[in-house]
């Protein structure tokens, strides 16, 4: 099962980490998504959370991302951590708002 959320800021995300540990979830389920790609992986690192990286893509989406636009690359690794097209479409526009995207996925570990 997938669970996505948004959230303001880094406080709030962390709060709901903590929920869905509780729930079962581990770090390497739960996936931080920003719009800004330094903000993006200073959350996730300070959060332990995974990433989307070749493990959830495969080499060539991998490679693909890096010579497109920031929200294809988005779109397409909420796609990787288990998002529709559709989802991806809707959350990427939630990240252009500046906010966080979480999703926990335990079927991708």
């Amino acid at each position: 099962m997938t669970l996505k959320m948004t959230v303001e800021n880094a406080l709030q995300a962390k709060s709901e980490i903590e929920k869905l540990e509780t729930q079962g979830y581990t770090h390497d389920d739960i996936y931080i998504f920003a719009h800004d790609k330094k903000r993006g992986k200073d959350i996730s690192k300070a959060l332990d959370t995974e990433e989307v990286g070749m493990k959830e893509q495969g080499f060539l989406d991998s490679m693909k991302n890096m010579t497109v636009s920031r929200g294809d690359e988005l779109r397409a690794k909420m796609a990787a951590a288990g998002l529709s097209k559709q989802e991806a479409e809707e959350y990427e526009e939630e990240l252009d708002k500046g906010k966080l995207v979480i999703i926990a996925n335990k079927d991708l570990n």
